[in-house]
């Protein structure tokens, strides 16, 4: 069975310090790794406001990791999100082909330089 483009966002506790922020998400990424995921792009969002408290916690260490890996790795990295006291939150979504190319364009940063072009042109 073919890969398919994933990308997956988890909240973790914010109680935790940065060395156990960075054991967990090296966690996940291992789980991904040994179920055959090929990791295209990591990004840590950092310590953020939550739009409701989640377990009487109002803020989160929040991670987004994007992947290709086969549909049987999903069920094994969501069992581990759920395993894992840690996660206060997780979703794990299918990427098709417009929102690999978005992602793309982000990774490389055009988008941000369309914003820019866009408000110099307003501005003038």
């Amino acid at each position: 069975m073919a890969n398919r483009n994933y990308e997956t966002v988890f909240v973790l506790t914010p109680v935790l310090n940065d060395a156990q922020v960075q054991e967990t998400i090296e966690k996940f990424t291992q789980v991904l790794k040994e179920n055959g995921a090929d990791l295209l792009n990591t990004e840590n969002w950092g310590l953020r406001k939550l739009a409701y408290p989640i377990q009487k916690k109002s803020t989160g260490y929040y991670y987004l990791v994007e992947f290709t890996a086969p549909a049987a790795a999903i069920d094994v990295l969501e069992l581990a999100y759920r395993r894992d006291e840690r996660v206060i939150r997780f979703l794990t979504t299918v990427l098709d082909k417009h929102a690999v190319a978005y992602n793309e364009r982000r990774r490389k940063g055009e988008l941000n330089s369309q914003k820019a072009k866009q408000t110099e042109a307003v501005a003038q």
